[in-house]
């Protein structure tokens, strides 16, 4: 029978200089109350010290919950993570050096973890090619504390290729609902299943330990063996959590049954289309205007996601399926605290098989965000000074989705915005300049792009760029916008400008909009 313990007992159970696997999506299928015990423990008795966190995703709400638990100095000597983004007090201690920090590509951690419980060496991937975790670049490496190689460049059959070496895991701390005697786990309530198999599969074979929180035990036999998870066989200890506020569906929302497809459930309050034409709305219309029916899409944070709300506006949303990386396909994904979840999905995969479909090539348009772009169409949002957002999946996801469209303002920090008579007016200037001559960190190659023919989009609210040989492309304006005041002088660089430059289309600047979209 498998060990039920407070989620006390179970941080007794980590022992000093263990690495440590920790499950969950921002605030999806996270183990809260064995996190927090962790950290209590840690500040009542100085123990455990020295650990490696290791996790695929973001974990934490930007302020205390999951992983901010444990960012402790002397609890933590070591992460590799993918994104750092939610977990500030764990970037504070990477930027003051206190700690070893990296940030490898989530769909990378997810594919490493199966590999390291095959007894792999590592994984083989081009995922990353030159960008900040190319060791020719930064090789994922957050400070000069960190010295180690985690990945090498090497040569496969004449072809680049990068090599990331197996992770170091021998605790798996997981999340599911509900436990039977025997340590079956199924996620029936889970409104994801990130990479919990591969988690567990590898800390067993390394020799490991795996703990998992659940909401409540059940007797041996009483399971659908097709619903679980994660087998008996891989799981040392159930932590059954009677605290509801630590075994929230997702940060934002307790239970909603939508996002496990059953009946009853709360609608996701879809991104509202702002009637006033603001530059979020011009520039998901604008984009809008690339989706092709029937495509597979991912759509990223921010202003990406009021592409959604736009083709639901039109009426048009059922014609594609939206994915998200951490494993929902279809439905609407939710947005905040709740991103990563899915109203009433077709189907919820694990993350590393929603990252083999990825990195194969499967999502036909990914519209993402645009926090830096540079002459050559290099675009960053992982790093900015000291802030570490990470990666995530962007690298996985621009990198090789058929078509990729970076979607975001013109300028950051107080940018305002007015259509008069179909112009576009700028009313304030943002403050912060977003186009530069070089961004402080690669995330998205313009180079492999262009190697392989990509088409990529760059969707402002007051011009269009193409990625082409010459680099960042100035191809459309907005009515209204005066080239050299409005586009030209707020750029770090003059970019180059196609001698075919047009207005955008002028349907976007216009109250009713009408979408048009490409049937073949």
């Amino acid at each position: 029978m498998v060990k039920t313990l407070t989620a006390a007992q179970a941080a007794e159970w980590i022992a000093d200089g263990d690495a440590v696997m920790l499950g969950g999506f921002i605030g999806s299928v996270v183990p809260e109350a064995i996190e927090r015990a962790i950290g209590e423990r840690f500040e009542r008795s100085g123990k455990p010290q020295d650990l490696t966190l290791l996790f695929a995703a973001g974990q934490g709400d930007g302020k205390s919950r999951a992983v901010n638990h444990l960012a402790q100095e002397g609890l933590v000597r070591r992460v590799i993570g993918g994104h750092w983004g939610l977990v500030p007090k764990l970037q504070a201690l990477a930027v003051n050096n206190q700690i070893e920090g990296y940030n490898l590509p989530q769909g990378v951690i997810s594919h490493l973890l199966r590999d390291t419980a095959a007894g792999k060496p590592g994984t083989l991937s081009k995922v990353g090619l030159g960008t900040f975790v190319d060791p020719r670049i930064e090789g994922g490496r957050i400070n000069s504390r960190t010295q180690t190689d985690w990945v090498e460049v090497v040569d496969f059959r004449g072809e680049e290729f990068l090599f990331y070496r197996r992770l170091p895991v021998n605790v798996a701390i997981l999340r599911g609902t509900t436990a039977d005697h025997n340590g079956n786990i199924t996620m029936e309530d889970e409104c994801l299943i990130v990479e919990s198999l591969a988690a567990a599969q590898a800390a067993k074979n390394q020799g490991g330990k795996v703990i998992v929180q659940v909401k409540r035990v059940v007797e041996a036999g009483m399971l659908d063996p097709h619903a679980v998870k994660i087998p008996g066989i891989f799981v040392d200890a159930v932590v059954v959590c009677d605290n509801p506020a630590d075994h929230m569906q997702t940060f934002a929302t307790q239970m909603n049954p939508a996002f496990v497809g059953r009946p009853g459930g709360e609608a996701v309050k879809p991104q509202a289309v702002d009637e006033a034409l603001d530059a979020k709305t011009i520039i998901a219309r604008r984009a809008a205007m690339e989706l092709r029916s029937g495509a597979i899409l991912n759509l990223g944070i921010g202003a990406p996601e009021y592409v959604a709300a736009v083709a639901r506006e039109a009426g048009i949303l059922d014609q594609f399926t939206l994915t998200v990386e951490p494993g929902a396909v279809g439905g609407e994904p939710a947005a905040g605290l709740d991103f990563g979840a899915s109203r009433y999905p077709q189907a919820i995969i694990s993350q590393d098989q929603m990252f083999d479909f990825y990195d194969g090539g499967g999502v036909d348009q990914a519209f993402l965000g645009l926090a830096q772009c540079d002459r050559l169409g290099d675009i960053n949002v992982s790093r900015f000074g000291s802030r570490i957002a990470g990666c995530g999946g962007f690298i996985n996801i621009t990198q090789n989705a058929k078509e990729v469209f970076f979607c975001g303002t013109f300028t950051a920090q107080g940018l305002q915005t007015d259509v008069v008579n179909g112009d576009l007016r700028i009313v304030a200037e943002g403050q912060q300049v977003k186009f530069l001559p070089a961004v402080e960190q690669i995330t998205f190659s313009a180079a492999q792009a262009r190697k392989i023919n990509k088409p990529v989009l760059y969707i402002t609210e007051r011009a269009v760029f193409t990625l082409t040989e010459r680099g960042l492309t100035l191809t459309e304006i907005a009515p209204g916008m005066d080239l050299k005041r409005d586009v030209l002088a707020q750029m770090g660089f003059e970019p180059y400008i196609s001698p075919g430059l047009k207005l955008m289309d002028e349907q976007i600047f216009k109250p009713q909009f009408t979408l048009r979209i490409d049937h073949e």
